[in-house]
């Protein structure tokens, strides 16, 4: 057999690299441009030069960069979930190894075309919501304007602060078989794929860095830099303007590009509910009282903008939003009312007015469109159905008639039947458009999945483009976009339908220089040097719970596995000991009511106490768990995701995953299940003690992380005054030196077994045990540790001096106040009282302090303290 047979990869690495490419690889299909070759039989010059780049290596380590590129996405924890769940796993973002390469011929046909088109847009909305002459004169049919859902009437007649509707505008091309490019869509709500092409931009270069280098690549931070610049340009606060990024929230499916453009830009990422409008300025509602915001990049549909004036049953939208807009307090990017450009069915009249508003022929062609409303293009578009797409020509829930597009290529006779009745009895609803075969780019499949000599396979793709703002009636194209890829037997280019997509090259671009001389915006005073990180009271709570989860998290780990490990070992723990853990199990959750003891139940089929425990270590339901508070930790990390390193993020996902898969193991071998089990919990346990540390070490001291280290220092020090007094209670305490049991056990709980041997050895008595875990102010897992440290905390976040505390901060009990041997003494009944007088008053002082965050900071009930911070 010829070596090219046996090992495809090898001959390639040993023989002229882009000839065995252009070999094996298989041209597009009929009908499709080949963006590998063009109309040639040899590779392009783009690609040619990309493949020489790889070097000797030629294809032979494209498995391992597919292997590191996957890595990095999955550490990252870059998600698109097509149906946000709660509960449900997040998809990984899917990207090609290989990027989709762009001449500067086809570029700059791309470029001027999409320019255009966004100018063209923007007179449009200037025109409907202001004279309506394209109206009056017919250039668009008033069904499509009026009759849309996405049209605004409270907006008609508003002079925006910005004198611009659009700032960010989306541009879905095709490429048809002759090479030319054509306009499918058009997004100017809030279109998404501004942070995933980041990220696809850093995760490829990053595989290919000298083609990167040599192929002179056009950079993509100077058109974000270049958007927010001339966003606080048009803001009467000038480059002072506070700007927060609008989201629905966690469970939208697109979340990872909202917090990572968010860290990206600087901007504060916000919720509905973080923001409030008064006296028609909006503000943001902070735990230092109210912010003003001067511009607003939102990342929901319109619709959700208002509960006052649109739909009234969005939670997601702020009230009097659209009063404060039209006041002139606030910029919104872009502008409500735009969603009426969105219809397919608009495409068709473009052209017209284009040369009515820019005296300009189009110069970026869409596919031949149809608004069957029309009865010329109705009778038009009927004969075209086989070989066009049917799309609605309203968006769903607006009232219209709701159906997803489809290709009439896919339908039999019969069904085409079927669409002419129903496109005849209700034309307007419906917009026909030409379909065309997509472009197909080359895609990588790794060798290990091969079961013929294409190492390389075309696939059908969709060119996302952006027209960016950068000054007054200007746009600039951002260089480079987001490649949409149809899976292997799909002609459709959609993420939601489980395709993938690809990073976009735009090579040696003719008009960069030019770009960099455009003119810029009038100087405006110069931006602070510094603006302190704003806490939103929704980040300020998330932080508070995230800090609480992971510190019980760790705190029910290690009681879950101090029971496992006295159960199973060589001595047989008392009954108080056994009483007393069983209980402690029963109160956190990890085993539900009902149970029955493990005592005296030697044969290990019938420890029915141990086996449930196991059982319930990662479930959700009945009991509080060691898994479900690990998700819970996740689910309030993942609300304040913009805040969180990606080694942080890639921590938790990977504590969850893992935990999961021991706790499934652990389930599975029931022979060994506790010691399965046990290992579950050390791994977890690590995985924690890295978050702890990502918390402490990684993340800035503004007020949510003191708002999260409150939380943390408040679970502990519930946890430990009630596992003591429990302790006390069950008589564990009352004769150590016979049975020390108990006393070891307090001492794993407290973590500070290693510290307690160090400093006293092996001793057994009350003394020394309550110095360490209670009146030791240098050991983090004593008691009045934990108090000072939250003393601490409460007095930084209320911007008072430690020596002269306010009142919440006085709340919390001091254990140095307190006599070491009256509270290691027992009373005439053998009881510690007035140790268990102390735990009590720690303990509740721990719950006052968290009522009183959460109205202070989270619900805003102190209004006399919410006050507004105008600048």
């Amino acid at each position: 057999m010829e070596p090219s047979q046996a090992d495809p990869l090898k001959a390639i690495a040993n023989s002229s690299l882009t000839e065995e490419i252009a070999r094996l690889s298989p041209k597009a299909s009929i009908g499709h441009f080949d963006e590998l070759r063009g109309n040639s039989v040899s590779l392009l010059p783009q690609w040619k030069t990309f493949f020489e780049a790889l070097g000797t290596s030629g294809l032979s380590d494209l498995d391992q960069r597919t292997q590191e590129l996957n890595r990095q996405i999955r550490d990252n924890g870059i998600t698109y979930n097509v149906y946000a769940d709660e509960f449900g796993p997040q998809r990984p973002w899917s990207v090609d190894l290989f990027p989709l390469i762009i001449s500067p011929e086809s570029w700059q046909e791309i470029q001027a075309g999409v320019l255009q088109r966004a100018k063209l847009l923007e007179a449009i909305m200037t025109d409907i919501y202001g004279p309506q002459n394209l109206l009056k004169e017919g250039f668009i049919p008033p069904a499509l304007i009026h009759g849309h859902p996405g049209y605004l009437r409270s907006m008609h007649g508003i002079k925006l602060t910005s004198n611009k509707h659009l700032h960010i505008m989306a541009f879905d091309l095709a490429r048809a078989p002759s090479g030319s490019w054509s306009v499918l869509s058009q997004r100017t709500q809030a279109p998404s794929g501004l942070g995933y092409l980041l990220e696809n931009r850093n995760l490829i270069a990053r595989q290919f860095p000298q083609a990167y280098d040599q192929m002179h690549i056009a950079p993509l931070a100077n058109s974000y830099r270049s958007l927010i610049d001339a966003l606080k340009h048009e803001s009467p606060a000038g480059m002072n303007a506070h700007i927060a990024l609008l989201t629905p929230g966690p469970y939208n499916e697109t979340y990872f590009e909202h917090a990572y453009l968010a860290r990206y830009l600087g901007l504060t990422l916000v919720e509905g509910g973080d923001l409030t409008v008064r006296d028609q300025h909006l503000f943001l509602k902070t735990v230092r009282g109210l912010e003003p915001v001067h511009i607003l990049l939102k990342r929901l549909d319109d619709e959700f903008l208002d509960p006052l004036e649109l739909r009234s049953d969005s939670t997601l939208g702020i009230p009097g939003l659209l009063q404060s807009i039209r006041a002139g307090n606030v910029i919104l990017a872009n502008a409500p009312g735009s969603a009426f450009l969105e219809s397919p069915a608009l495409l068709g009249f473009l052209p017209a007015i284009s040369e009515r508003l820019l005296n300009e022929k189009i110069q970026l062609p869409a596919m031949d469109t149809w608004w069957c409303g029309e009865r010329a293009a109705l009778e038009a578009a009927i004969p075209n159905l086989s070989h066009s797409a049917i799309k609605p020509t309203y968006p769903p829930d607006s009232g219209h008639q709701s159906y997803e597009s489809v290709l009439g290529g896919e339908l039999n006779q019969a069904q085409l039947d079927e669409w002419v009745g129903r496109i005849t009895r209700q034309p307007d609803e419906h917009t026909v458009q030409t379909y065309i075969p997509l472009a197909q780019m080359p895609t990588w499949l790794t060798s290990s999945t091969l079961n013929d000599p294409s190492l390389i396979e075309p696939h059908s793709y969709m060119l996302r483009v952006f027209a960016l703002s950068d000054g007054p009636n200007s746009w600039q194209v951002l260089p480079g976009g987001l490649a949409r890829i149809a899976g292997a037997d799909s002609g459709i280019a959609s993420m939601q339908r489980g395709g993938s997509s690809a990073d976009v090259w735009v090579q040696n671009i003719a008009t960069t220089k030019e770009q960099g001389q455009q003119k810029q915006p009038a100087v405006q005073a110069p931006e602070k040097l510094m603006r302190k990180r704003l806490v939103t009271s929704r980040a300020a709570e998330n932080l508070y719970w995230f800090g609480r989860y992971t510190e019980r998290s760790e705190n029910i780990l290690r009681l879950a596995k101090l029971y496992l490990e006295k159960i199973n070992s060589e001595y047989t723990p008392s009954r108080p000991l056994w009483v007393w853990l069983e209980n402690l199990c029963h109160f956190y959750g990890l085993v539900p009511e009902g149970v029955p003891s493990n005592y005296d139940q030697e044969d290990v089929r019938h420890r029915i106490f141990e086996r449930t425990l196991i059982h319930s270590l990662n479930a959700s339901e009945n009991v509080t768990s060691v898994g479900f508070n690990l998700k819970a930790m996740k689910r309030t990390a993942s609300n304040v995701r913009e805040r969180l390193s990606t080694e942080q993020w890639s921590t938790i996902n990977h504590c969850i995953e893992q935990f999961q898969a021991d706790c499934d193991k652990a389930n599975t071998f029931q022979d060994f299940s506790s010691s399965l089990a046990i290992d579950a919990l050390d791994g977890a346990s690590s995985c924690l003690a890295a978050i702890t540390g990502a918390q402490t070490d990684r993340m800035t001291r503004d007020d949510g992380w003191q708002l999260l280290s409150i939380g943390r220092h408040i679970e502990r020090l519930a946890f430990l005054t009630n596992v003591l007094d429990s302790a006390i209670d069950a008589g564990l305490l009352n004769n150590p030196s016979e049975d020390s049991s108990g006393y070891i056990a307090l001492l794993n709980l407290f973590d500070s077994t290693i510290t307690f041997h160090a400093q006293h050895q092996q001793s057994r008595e009350m003394v020394p045990l309550v110095s360490l875990l209670v009146m030791d102010d240098e050991n983090p897992r004593s008691l009045a540790w934990v108090s000072k440290a939250l003393r601490a905390r409460l007095s930084k976040l209320a911007g008072t001096e430690r020596d002269n505390p306010n009142e919440l901060t006085r709340s919390v009990v001091n254990l140095l106040d307190y006599d070491l041997y009256a509270l290691s003494s027992a009373d005439n009944s053998g009881s510690y009282s007035n140790l268990r007088d102390c735990l009590r008053n720690c303990s509740q002082s721990a719950w006052n302090v968290s009522d009183e965050i959460s109205a202070r900071y989270f619900n805003l009930i102190h209004s006399n303290e919410y006050s507004i911070q105008m600048q």
